[in-house]
C-alpha cells in the first residue's frame, strides 16, 4: 500500500497533540517521511472524528454556518490544512502557528510571527467562532464570511506569503504545491467528490474545521442546563459567581455625567449570553492603540467570544484585546471602568452614556465577582481533544 494512503488512514484515525517542531517542515509534511503508526491500525476509511454531529446545548441558538455545513470529511481536510506548514511560502508557518490549541486557538505572543515579520494585531481566539450572529471576521470585520477570512492570511505578505505581489508567489503556486503532495488529492476527493483543489474548497474545508472547534463543558454550561434562563441564580455557582453573572448581564444606570449609580455593568450588551459572542452592531470598545505604536486603530469593532478567554484556573489564553497589552482580567475591567473619549470617533454608544465616557465605579467586591464569573465560561475539552489537534504524527 502506498505510504501516502497509509498516511491518510493515520490522519483519519489517529492523532497526537504534540506539534511537529521536532521535524523540519518538509519532513513533517512529506509523504515519504517516516511516520509512527498505531498497532491497532485498521483500514476502515470511514472512521473519522465526529465533527458533524457534536452535541450543542439547546440554549445555543446563534450560528453563522450558512451554506457550508460541517462534514466529517470536510473538517478533517480542514484540520490537515490548518496544521500544514506547506501553506506558507517557506514551509515555516501554519494556521496553527498563530492559533494554538493550548490557548483556545489564540497565541500567547502579543503579535504572531509570520514569514516576513509579525502581525499588526493580536491573533484572535477561534473557539466557538461558529456561534455568533456576527458573520464578519477579523478585528476590523474586513472579511465578509469565515470562508473568506481563512485564505486571507495565506495571501498576506507578512503572515504566510502567497500574496502574488512584489515578488511573492501567488495563490496559484500554492494550489500547484498542494496538488503535488500525495495526501491532498485523496483528501479533497473524500471531502468534495473529486480531486480538484481550488481556493473555494480550501476555504470551505478550513471554515468547517474552525466551526467544529466548540467549547460547552464549562461550569456555566452545567448551571445553564439546569436553569430556565441566564438571569436566575445557578445552583452550582458560588454566591460570588452569581453576583458576577448578575453584574455582567444587567445594564448599568448612569447619571447625567456618565457615572454609574445603580445596576450592573452591562457586559452582555455587547457580549451576548449564552454564546457570549459579539453583538454585530458593536462599535469600538475604547481600545484604539496599535501594537507598533503607529497611531490610532479606530477600525476595531469585533471581538471573539468570551468563552475560554481564560482557563478554569484563571490564567489567560494569551494577552487581551487587539493590541495584546494585558494578561489579566483585572486590567480589562479597569479599562471599562473608566472609558476615555479622547481621539476616538468610533466609540460604541453604550460606552458613552449621555455623551460621556462611562465611569462604572467598580468596587473590589464587584471586580472580583465578575472575574470569578468569567472563569465559569472556561471549558476543558477544547485544550486536549485530539479531533482538533495536530494530525501530523511525530516520530
Amino acid at each position: 500500500m502506498k505510504q501516502s494512503f497509509l498516511l491518510l488512514f493515520a490522519i483519519a484515525l489517529f492523532s497526537c497533540s504534540s506539534d511537529n517542531n521536532d521535524l523540519t517542515p518538509v519532513e513533517a509534511n512529506n509523504p515519504d517521511a517516516e511516520f509512527d503508526f498505531s498497532e491497532t491500525f485498521t483500514a476502515n476509511f470511514d472512521v473519522l472524528p465526529d465533527y458533524s454531529n457534536q452535541v450543542i446545548p439547546n440554549y445555543i441558538t446563534r450560528d453563522n454556518t450558512g451554506n457550508n455545513s460541517i462534514t466529517d470529511e470536510g473538517a478533517m481536510l480542514g484540520r490537515v490544512l490548518f496544521y500544514d506548514k506547506n501553506l506558507s511560502v517557506n514551509n515555516s508557518i501554519s494556521c496553527a502557528s498563530c492559533h494554538k490549541q493550548e490557548f483556545a486557538f489564540s497565541d500567547d505572543a502579543q503579535a504572531s510571527l509570520g514569514v516576513n515579520g509579525v502581525t499588526g494585531r493580536h491573533s484572535m481566539r477561534l473557539v466557538n467562532a461558529r456561534f455568533s450572529n456576527e458573520v464578519r471576521f477579523f478585528w476590523d470585520e474586513r472579511a465578509n464570511t469565515l470562508e473568506t477570512q481563512t485564505t486571507m492570511p495565506i495571501q498576506d505578505h507578512v503572515e504566510m506569503g502567497f500574496s502574488g505581489e512584489n515578488g511573492d508567489l501567488a495563490f496559484s503556486d500554492l494550489i500547484t504545491r498542494l496538488e503535488a503532495i500525495d495526501y491532498y488529492p485523496e483528501l479533497f476527493n473524500r471531502a468534495f467528490g473529486n480531486e480538484t483543489i481550488n481556493e473555494a474548497r480550501i476555504q470551505d474545508a478550513l471554515a468547517q474545521f474552525i466551526r467544529s472547534i466548540q467549547s460547552f463543558d464549562s461550569k456555566y454550561d452545567e448551571g445553564r442546563a439546569n436553569a430556565n434562563n441566564d438571569g436566575q441564580p445557578f445552583a452550582n455557582f458560588t454566591q460570588q459567581e452569581n453576583l458576577g453573572k448578575q453584574l455582567f448581564l444587567q445594564p448599568p444606570v448612569f447619571n447625567n455625567e456618565g457615572i454609574r449609580t445603580n445596576g450592573g455593568i452591562g457586559c452582555a450588551g455587547c457580549h451576548q449570553a449564552p454564546e457570549f459572542s459579539i453583538d454585530p452592531n458593536s462599535l469600538n470598545n475604547g481600545v484604539i492603540g496599535s501594537i507598533d505604536n503607529s497611531g490610532a486603530d479606530l477600525d476595531v469593532t469585533r471581538s471573539p467570544t468570551l468563552r475560554d478567554v481564560v482557563k478554569t484556573d484563571g490564567t489567560s489564553n494569551g494577552p487581551f484585546m487587539h493590541i495584546g497589552n494585558s494578561n489579566t482580567m483585572a486590567t480589562v475591567l479597569n479599562h471599562y471602568n473608566d472609558i476615555s473619549l479622547a481621539g476616538n470617533t468610533n466609540l460604541d454608544p453604550r460606552l458613552r452614556p449621555n455623551g460621556n465616557g462611562q465611569q462604572l465605579n467598580l468596587t473590589d467586591e464587584e471586580r472580583n465577582a465578575v472575574i470569578a464569573f468569567i472563569r465559569t465560561l472556561a471549558g476543558n475539552d477544547i485544550y486536549t481533544n485530539e479531533k482538533w489537534s495536530n494530525p501530523f504524527i511525530n516520530q
